[in-house]
């Protein structure tokens, strides 16, 4: 098992603040599984204004934690390194449980196929043992 913190991470993707959703990595396999976690914070930008007085997290910015979280399980391998994670579509997304200011957003998330340069990552994203989400979603590496 390898860990990504923030520096390690900017050098795997292109992903910058404030898009940047992911705060550490251990890769469990490269190119196959990790855990991500993200340190929920009432200074994220979004909860300006999702909610104003109700902060929750936007599922939209789970799911692309959560595929930053692949995006880096995937770039870890060689043939992978300075290449551009694309997002190729979203399926069977559910969202069960409200994240929070101040939750510890946990992602599971595996590649379940790969071919060639286009795949698709199934993942679960938990709050203090809570699924908060789940689903799958597909992505396309640039050549």
């Amino acid at each position: 098992m390898k860990s990504y913190d923030i520096k390690d991470i900017m050098e795997l993707i292109p992903h910058r603040q404030p898009f940047l959703f992911v705060d550490k990595i251990h890769v469990t396999e490269e190119g196959k599984s990790g855990t991500g976690y993200k340190m929920v914070t009432i200074n994220e930008p979004f909860f300006q204004g999702h909610f104003p007085g109700n902060p929750v997290m936007p599922g939209v910015i789970i799911i692309e934690t959560m595929a930053q979280v692949g995006a880096v399980i995937l770039l870890a391998r060689d043939d992978f390194k300075g290449k551009t994670p694309y997002f190729a579509g979203i399926n069977k997304f559910r969202f069960k449980r409200k994240v929070r200011p101040g939750d510890i957003l946990k992602m599971e998330v595996e590649i379940t196929k790969l071919r060639g340069s286009i795949g698709i990552g199934q993942g679960v994203a938990y709050v203090d043992g809570e699924v908060a989400a789940e689903g799958e979603f597909l992505f396309a590496i640039d050549k």
